[in-house]
């Protein structure tokens, strides 16, 4: 008698562990295919089981393999495994387990034991539970199993662990299809949302709210007719694109052209804190909540009660505090750190991130609930080097804004505006912003000509190299110029003058060899030559800096040779 009950408490105890790993499975994954899967692995090393199927409802009340051991499913539903549906209607019907202790004399199942079971073996028994939440089951679990002394009673503690297990698959499948069927209606509903967008023209008048933002591209007409489509409602909307390109200022421009215009805009960079700084900063705390918390404190989602509120750089929250966001996106209320009161707030969420986030669900890193609950209204903002058109009034406009913070007067030629044109600008809007901010300062006169562009010494090389074809490795939107329309002289740019040159130890030996005359790769090799293959002597021979000669020659793939 003490055996017996030592060898259930010890079954109990390997079924409860089976339980504990059946639900962390089920939890920890949207593929619903692999985590079946797994749970029948987990059924036969705590259950001995010998063979193992989910059936599904398919939507139209046929019932379909979802996962079998043994094979591939794709195999089991092209026929290689013949599973009785019939014989478990009556546990669909009346959503009760069903027990056939003698599997292999039972005529409904003998094909299925025959083709995947040794008929010979006589004690095999077949378990099958519903799959159901609280309704009408709509699946089923079975497992085939040796019989043992006391079948009866060994069977009814396997049915109850099976119903468990039944309960918890059927509680993920729901969730799964309530996910699906949210999607489904964020997508249709994003669907309809871009051809009201579309029928906008995208020449349309800026109003209010986008009149700081630069650009008359026809990229960025599309975005300010988006923004104008969007920022009305209080969709929640989602700012794609490389860093840069100024989403900041598109969000802003979303809440001065919504209803919530004289309630706050409040900004957080989600990139810049660690997840309990930020969980602190978007939730507020609780005076004692941790150490250094002296007074409560409102968090930022109280601060933007009644207005809206940016969260920069999305993509780059950690998978824990993916779940608190989601939740007060979806309920809109929270607590505080350290507080227990359940705060209600009114926000509109504007997000922006430069990460695809398509394929950071894909990998598992950032939530696909979350990611639906986000991407409602999607706006994507053009990097630079597709809107080069904008580049002349871009740079016209922040030597405007330079002049008037410092109280000078410097212009800029047309040629160094075409120059700039040919650049790709891999940091976009900010990046010409700080060229032209670091040109104008260390400008020596009040013109801006070609050869004073710092971007054309640290970014683009020369207006020459950059040229040619594309090393292997490299980007080719970072390094190939893109050719421009002439470009409209601005008010303040003046003629550029004449450049004085000077004979140089550099220039008489470049007339051994006239290098204008080779092409980019050619030039590289022959300066690299006639400088014994010392970077910084072929440097100095070509007026480039020693990093920007080794960019150079990873660029061309040029082998450095060891002389």
């Amino acid at each position: 008698m003490g055996s017996l009950n030592k060898s259930r408490n010890e079954d109990s105890e390997a079924q409860l562990i089976g339980i504990y790993e059946i639900g962390k499975v089920l939890g920890s994954t949207f593929d619903l295919d692999r985590a079946l899967h797994d749970v029948l692995n987990i059924l036969s090393s705590y259950l001995e089981m010998r063979h193992g199927v989910v059936t599904l409802d398919d939507g139209t009340g046929e019932q379909v393999l979802a996962a079998v051991t043994g094979m591939s499913l794709r195999e089991a539903r092209d026929g290689a495994l013949k599973y009785p549906m019939q014989a478990i209607r009556p546990v669909l019907e009346g959503s009760m387990p069903m027990v056939v202790p003698s599997a292999v004399g039972d005529p409904a199942l003998a094909d299925y034991i025959a083709e995947f079971l040794d008929p010979d073996d006589d004690s095999l028994a077949f378990l099958c539970v519903p799959v159901k939440t609280n309704e009408k089951p709509f699946g089923t679990l079975s497992v085939v199993r040796g019989r043992e002394s006391g079948a009866h009673r060994g069977f009814q503690h396997d049915i109850r662990f099976l119903t468990m297990v039944g309960t918890l698959i059927g509680q993920t499948v729901g969730l799964y299809r309530k996910v699906l069927a949210d999607r489904e209606q964020l997508m249709e509903d994003n669907a309809r949302l871009q051809k009201q967008v579309i029928k906008i023209k995208p020449a349309a008048a800026r109003s209010a709210g986008l009149e700081e933002i630069v650009g008359s591209s026809e990229a960025m007409a599309r975005v300010f007719a988006q923004v104008q489509q969007a920022a009305p409602t209080k969709a929640t909307v989602l700012l794609r694109g490389e860093s840069g390109t100024g989403k900041e200022m598109i969000a802003h421009a979303v809440h001065m052209l919504s209803k919530r215009t004289d309630k706050p805009f409040v900004k957080v960079n989600c990139a810049a804190l660690s997840e309990s700084v930020l969980e602190s900063e978007l939730f507020g705390h609780e005076k004692g909540a941790f150490t250094g918390a002296v007074a409560d404190r409102k968090g930022r989602f109280e601060l933007a009660n009644g207005g809206t509120l940016f969260l920069d750089e999305i993509g780059e929250i950690s998978a824990n505090f993916q779940s608190k966001l989601l939740r007060v996106l979806q309920e809109g209320e929270f607590e505080r750190v350290g507080g227990a009161k359940t705060i209600k707030v009114d926000v509109r969420l504007v997000a922006a991130t430069n990460r695809n986030l398509e394929m950071a669900v894909t990998k598992g890193e950032f939530r696909a609930d979350l990611y639906f609950r986000l991407n409602v209204v999607p706006i994507f903002l053009p990097p630079l080097r597709e809107r080069h058109g904008d580049v002349a009034l871009l740079a016209d406009h922040f030597l405007k804004q330079f002049n008037q913070e410092n109280g000078r007067k410097v212009g800029i030629t047309a040629k160094a505006l075409q120059t700039l044109q040919r650049c790709n600008f891999p940091g976009n809007v900010r990046e010409l912003e700080n060229c032209i901010y670091r040109t104008a300062t260390m400008a020596q006169g009040d013109v801006i000509d070609e050869i004073d562009l710092s971007c054309r010494r640290d970014l683009c090389l020369s207006s020459t190299l950059w040229d040619g074809k594309v090393g292997q490795g490299q980007a080719a939107s970072h390094l190939v110029p893109v050719p421009t329309a002439p470009v409209r002289e601005p008010v303040t740019a003046v003629a550029a003058p004449p450049p004085i040159t000077a004979p140089t130890a550099s220039t008489e030996v470049m007339a051994e060899v006239d290098l204008d005359s080779l092409d980019e790769r050619s030039r590289l090799v022959q300066a690299m030559e006639r400088c014994g293959w010392v970077q910084a002597k072929a440097a100095r021979l070509l007026g480039l800096t020693p990093r920007q000669i080794g960019y150079a020659l990873k660029k061309y793939d040029i082998e450095i040779r060891q002389l």
